[in-house]
């Protein structure tokens, strides 16, 4: 069953991926009901699900591990997505 928040949260995660190609970044929505946005960063291979959910100061994005962006700073979230993304892998 779909939560009363699914087409805002739909909505921002919409506005997020339509920015990722600038930032050489690939995203699918996935998920029906309950959408979560799937984004793979074709040069490092490393991947990650987000999402969206309402907090008391706006829309949040999360992601592993720890990683988080606010929904009106799209800018900054696609930033702190390229850091996470874009950074080799340790080891």
């Amino acid at each position: 069953m779909a939560s009363g928040y699914t087409g805002e949260r739909r909505a921002h995660l919409q506005a997020l991926a339509e920015l990722l190609p600038d930032e050489g970044m690939v995203s699918r929505m996935l998920g029906g009901d309950e959408p979560v946005l799937w984004v793979w960063h074709p040069g490092t291979g490393r991947q990650t699900i987000i999402f969206a959910t309402p907090s008391s100061s706006g829309w949040l994005f999360l992601w592993s591990s720890g990683g988080q962006g606010r929904a009106d700073d799209l800018e900054r979230t696609v930033g702190a997505l390229r850091e996470t993304l874009g950074s080799a892998q340790p080891g």
